[in-house]
């Protein structure tokens, strides 16, 4: 009887998934017929043109990546459509560059309101190409309605800061932040045993503490200090300040607020974090001043940075020789998939594939990750160790993270590469065992059989955990650690004990990695990649990307988007901006993520090398 009723269950519950599935398929190719049009109308569109004298105009919508990832094709059928948006860093820091030597570009204009994030080493390497620019002579001017911490970091580079007058500028510091879970799981009765080596590796706290340790808590302090002063200390360059000067605003935000009676713009300005108020229709008039208007129009001449890139060159032409960059961004896990995580299969291949290709003479691993699976993350570091023995030069190059199992795969590089505000280290190893035998009881739930050996069946949740399984775990544990400080010392030219010191799970700045001996030079991508060239002896080489491939669905679903930009479609965006989330919507998106983040979690040892940090 009870067979039956799951399986009528079972029934009814496929035929509704295969019902809802027909329906996304439906709304798809509907899309898929609005992409043909879009598409064919492009034959009546002109392409973009650039007047002598433009501006370029950077205007990032959403958030800073290394490589913008789609959202699955029905993630635009959500309400609110799909989030924010992604754009990728290269493409801002090669328009950057390329538009400083380039006669017909005058200057630089940076509008930060669609901005969401990016990373704190991200957005201090595109600082710095917008620096350079402003060292030829050509002017940056920047605007804001108003301006979150990280839209101001952007914007403070700038010769310009202008500012609505009923905006802010929103400096509050770096803060960290965690949920712990231990009170909840012991009244549902559910434990949690924890396997780790290293004091400073917290990853599974929240699941076994009500709050931060003293390990944790000193470390993460350490941390935020060393990413705050980066990020500070460019804002005082930015504006001609006293570090101190930023510092005294940050903490006296509330006697700046009382001075100027409550106008945050006020306290901005008098503080010197902006140069002038504008409205609009100022700002438009400004942007004509500086650069003029267009031909047969009012506006100021200007080209934003999507259509100035299909106007340059971005290779060398008719260069033989390449250099592959591999963005590996994302958690690493077992297996292979599209996008959107370092799926181990997928990466080695992409690596294989360019040590096979006699074009690419060198190659570069942009690394973006926290770590994930400590078997993917040796799989990757085998191809790259691999490719340096086929005599190609490998150079890992370090985003905003490139901790635990991201800094396990940087060892199989002959050079590391990092920013000073890149979040690297976390070198230690961790396992979890979820343990539900105490709720069952508490429901009147029996479980109960029988096993040929004591460790049969003795990983089963639902029964206590067997102390000899337990004990097993944690030598496996121990030996995994040891094999990380063994791969990090032969990579680092280090002793194990040496390595083991700035070890433990401890997770350190760029800067700092760099005075540890964890990192060989400061620098960002581009960096790295004339480092590779340099070991290759290249001197024209083309710049190629090599990526997962994507469905056939996600191909159109791209086309489709393109198709859309030059009629003012923004099919990625509700409302055809980036709205910053409410608060509850925030917490329900952390919630959602934390738990795909476990869901993708697929070692086949259960062993972890995952770092429990974020980049500002």
């Amino acid at each position: 009887m009870l067979r039956a009723l799951f399986r009528f269950l079972f029934t009814v519950l496929r035929t509704f998934v295969r019902m809802l599935d027909l329906l996304l398929r439906g709304a798809f190719y509907a899309l898929l017929i609005f992409a043909i049009g879009a598409v064919l109308a492009l034959f009546f569109h002109p392409g973009p043109a650039l007047a002598p004298g433009s501006a370029l105009v950077l205007r990032p919508v959403g958030t800073i990546v290394e490589q913008a990832v789609l959202e699955p094709p029905l993630a635009l059928l959500r309400a609110g459509g799909a989030p924010g948006g992604q754009v990728a860093l290269a493409d801002l820091l090669e328009a950057v560059r390329s538009a400083r030597d380039d006669e017909r570009i005058a200057a630089l204009v940076i509008e930060t309101d669609e901005l969401l994030g990016g990373g704190l080493s991200k957005l201090a390497e595109l600082r710095a190409a917008i620096a350079d620019f402003k060292a030829s002579g050509k002017p940056v001017l920047a605007r804001g309605e108003r301006f979150t911490q990280t839209q101001y970091y952007l914007a403070s580079v700038a010769d310009e800061v202008h500012l609505s007058a009923d905006g802010f500028v929103l400096l509050r510091g770096l803060a960290r932040y965690g949920t712990y879970f231990k009170g909840a799981l012991d009244t549902l009765g559910i434990k949690v045993h924890v396997f780790r080596v290293g004091e400073y590796k917290s990853f599974s706290e929240p699941f076994t503490r009500s709050d931060m340790s003293d390990e944790d808590r000193e470390s993460t302090r350490d941390l935020l200090g060393g990413l705050w002063q980066v990020m500070r200390d460019d804002i005082a360059a930015g504006r001609k300040l006293a570090p101190e000067a930023v510092d005294a605003h940050v903490h006296g935000l509330r006697a700046a607020l009382a001075a100027s009676g409550g106008d945050a713009a006020q306290a901005a300005l008098d503080a010197g974090l902006v140069d002038r108020f504008s409205t609009r229709d100022e700002w438009r008039a400004r942007l004509v001043e500086a650069v003029g208007t267009a031909p047969g129009g009012r506006e100021a001449r200007s080209i934003d940075a999507a259509d100035y890139l299909a106007l340059i060159d971005r290779n060398a032409a008719g260069a033989d020789a390449r250099v592959a960059v591999i963005v590996a961004q994302g958690t690493i896990v077992d297996g292979m998939e599209a996008g959107g995580v370092v799926a181990g299969d997928t990466f080695a291949r992409l690596i294989r594939d360019a040590r096979e290709d006699e074009r690419v003479k060198a190659v570069v691993l942009r690394i973006d990750s926290p770590g994930g699976s400590a078997w993917a993350s040796e799989l990757i570091r085998r191809e790259l160790e691999l490719t340096r023995r086929a005599g190609k030069p490998v150079i890992a190059s370090m985003s905003s993270v490139a901790a635990s199992g991201g800094y396990w795969i940087a060892t199989g590089a002959d050079e590391i590469w990092a920013a000073p505000a890149t979040v690297t280290g976390s070198i230690g190893i961790f396992g979890l065992f979820p343990e539900f035998s105490e709720p069952l009881r508490r429901l009147g739930i029996g479980v109960d059989g029988v096993a040929t050996a004591p460790l049969a069946g003795a990983l089963d949740p639902r029964r206590p955990l067997d102390p000899d399984a337990a004990a097993a775990m944690q030598l496996g544990i121990e030996h995994g650690y040891r094999r990380f400080l063994e791969t990090v010392a032969k990579a680092r030219d280090m002793g194990v004990a040496e390595v083991d010191e700035v070890a433990r799970g401890r997770v350190w700045t760029g800067a700092a990695a760099a005075e540890l001996g964890l990192v060989d030079h400061l620098g960002g991508l581009t960096a790295a990649v004339a480092a590779a060239a340099r070991r290759a002896g290249l001197e024209d080489y083309e710049l190629v990307w090599p990526a997962a491939g994507e469905s056939i669905e996600q191909r159109l679903l791209r086309r489709l988007m393109r198709a859309g930009e030059p009629f003012g479609i923004d099919l990625g965006r509700a409302g055809g901006h980036a709205a910053n989330p409410g608060a509850f919507a925030l917490l329900l998106g952390q919630m959602q993520a934390s738990a795909a983040e476990l869901a993708r979690w697929n070692d086949p040892q259960h062993l972890y090398l995952h770092c429990l940090c974020e980049a500002p």
